[in-house]
């Protein structure tokens, strides 16, 4: 069976067997005109480097570890930033669906939906993506095993949605603290849906602050460069300009600054791993 295809906006195609995919941008949406400088200086990069672009930001960030943590600007505003991105930049634009009576409006507004981590087994929110027909990220829970995944796939394809791509983002190991079993990656290309790499949440510490989520941005290229290795269909990253000032999961993002070379990197690994034969 050849892998499956995904349609994300005009002209982003996500397949294990297509040209890499980078989807990046920051956590959550902090203010429209850093949402703004941030996705056209992504653009610019990704434009440049001729590798395809699908901005992320999240109008909600509705499991931070404290009460006190920004969430973000909310669904109505988030939702008018993120369309006017994809608007006036032309570039696709993704963002986390959390409840099931989003999913349509979320749907208005942007080209692909996702499914977070933590709820990534609620039939009742996947039927809710499923049925707008729009195409939808689901990123594996970090209790899941890759092999769960399938299932996943099962309840899209029964609500009548075979547009889904599958997310790999670290499982938990003991407390605060995540692993990347690259086996996983290739159990979940066994669906022949498209997979994608979570680059940054991979390196989280959940909770590891206390009050906040710390991380390991140092391990975000090695990771990065061992998934693309594998043939996959898209990188996840978040990317800030002041990771250290980032409203939330700046211990994991990588640095604005260092976003060109890091994708130069990774299109050349990619264009091996999908010309290799083995």
């Amino acid at each position: 069976m050849q892998n499956k295809c995904v349609k994300v906006g005009r002209n982003i195609f996500l397949s294990n067997s297509k040209p890499l995919v980078i989807i990046a941008g920051p956590c959550v949406i902090e203010s429209e005109n850093h949402a703004f400088k941030m996705a056209v200086s992504l653009k610019k990069i990704t434009s440049q480097l001729k590798i395809p672009f699908v901005f992320k930001s999240s109008y909600d960030k509705a499991n931070r570890s404290s009460v006190q943590s920004y969430r973000g600007p909310g669904i109505e505003e988030g939702l008018k930033i993120l369309a006017k991105i994809k608007k006036e930049l032309k570039i696709p634009v993704i963002t986390d669906v959390h409840l099931p009576q989003q999913a349509a409006r979320v749907a208005e507004f942007v080209d692909f939906l996702q499914v977070p981590a933590f709820l990534s087994r609620q039939t009742d929110l996947i039927k809710a993506c499923a049925v707008t027909g729009k195409p939808v990220n689901v990123k594996k829970g970090q209790f899941l095993a890759p092999e769960d995944m399938f299932n996943v796939i099962k309840k899209f394809e029964k609500f009548g949605n075979n547009q889904v791509s599958l997310t790999e983002r670290g499982a938990s190991f003991g407390y605060h603290n995540l692993v990347v079993d690259f086996r996983g990656l290739e159990i979940m290309k066994n669906t022949k849906y498209p997979v994608i790499f979570d680059a940054t949440h991979s390196v989280q510490l959940p909770g590891g602050g206390g009050t906040y989520t710390a991380g390991n941005r140092e391990f975000i290229v090695p990771l990065s460069k061992a998934a693309t290795a594998l043939g996959i269909s898209a990188l996840f990253i978040e990317v800030h300009d002041n990771p250290n000032k980032a409203f939330s999961d700046g211990a994991n993002s990588l640095d604005l600054k260092d976003f060109k070379e890091f994708i130069k990197a990774i299109k050349a690994i990619d264009k091996v791993a999908k010309c290799q034969k083995i």
